[in-house]
């Protein structure tokens, strides 16, 4: 990945399947980070994590041996958690929420009132909007609950991880993504989603690169460092910036990618097995 390094003034990183595998950090990725720095060029972390709260993102990667400031982690939870200031502000701010957080953070910890959703089915009944943040302790029996919940009485509903899928030392997990578009497919629900492909996340880095740099990064000297084509490089090519797909720890090891880059016709400008 070094090897690219002239062409871009600003690195932006995918976390699981790029730097880490579940709590795992990659081979050599805190070492490529630290040389980027060390030549002076700009890094962030673009996650679509969105179970702990904004308080401890960045101490999570510093517990995998990453050297990121604060500013320069940059999360679906984030543009999450503005979505909901907006809509509870537009709605006259007195909105109860019911967030779906998965244990690694409280309601507390949000900018919103807000209730935690897990086995009392008035809960869902009685909230007047909800955030779906993490999928970590959901179950059937839950997404039975909420479906229910909705169909009766619709409301707003956001989503700050759309990924389907992330990648574990294991296998893979079921992120809130796929729980939101089986709720799409079965009741209509009218989702919001936060989170790479969905251009709030990468306007926020935006502004970040905005406010740290010294002049005007083109968009195309942006690279965004990713392990899946309809997350990472799609919403780059919608933002204008450079795509580069990491093939050989997340959602493609072990596959050829080319086939699924044929299939989808979505295409990234360069392809490295590993950062």
């Amino acid at each position: 990945m070094l090897s690219l390094k002239q062409h871009f003034d600003v690195f932006v990183f995918d976390a699981f399947g790029v730097l880490n595998v579940g709590e795992t950090a990659i081979i050599g990725a805190s070492e490529c980070i630290s040389q980027l720095k060390a030549d002076n060029k700009q890094v962030f972390v673009l996650t679509n994590g969105a179970s702990a709260s904004l308080a401890a993102m960045p101490q999570k990667y510093s517990t995998l041996g990453f050297d990121f400031a604060p500013e320069e982690v940059v999360s679906s939870r984030l543009a999450a958690e503005l979505a909901m200031q907006r809509i509870s502000e537009e709605a006259g701010g007195n909105l109860l929420w019911g967030v779906i957080t998965g244990g690694r953070s409280s309601p507390e910890d949000l900018p919103v009132n807000a209730v935690t959703l897990d086995d009392n089915q008035a809960d869902y009944d009685r909230v007047d909007a909800i955030a779906m943040l993490s999928s970590l302790t959901w179950n059937d029996a839950r997404q039975k609950r909420l479906r229910t919940s909705l169909q009766s009485r619709p409301r707003p509903l956001v989503v700050g991880n759309p990924d389907v899928v992330a990648p574990h030392e294991s296998g893979f997990s079921l992120e809130p993504g796929f729980f939101a578009h089986q709720l799409i497919d079965e009741i209509n629900v009218s989702v919001e989603f936060h989170g790479k492909p969905f251009q709030s996340v990468f306007e926020l880095v935006r502004q970040r690169i905005d406010e740290k740099m010294k002049f005007v990064v083109p968009d195309k000297r942006i690279a965004m460092l990713g392990d899946t084509l309809h997350t990472d490089v799609l919403g780059a090519k919608a933002a204008g910036w450079s795509s580069i797909l990491v093939s050989d720890h997340g959602l493609f090891r072990g596959c050829n990618v080319d086939d699924y880059i044929n299939e989808s016709g979505i295409v990234p400008d360069w392809i490295i097995p590993s950062i």
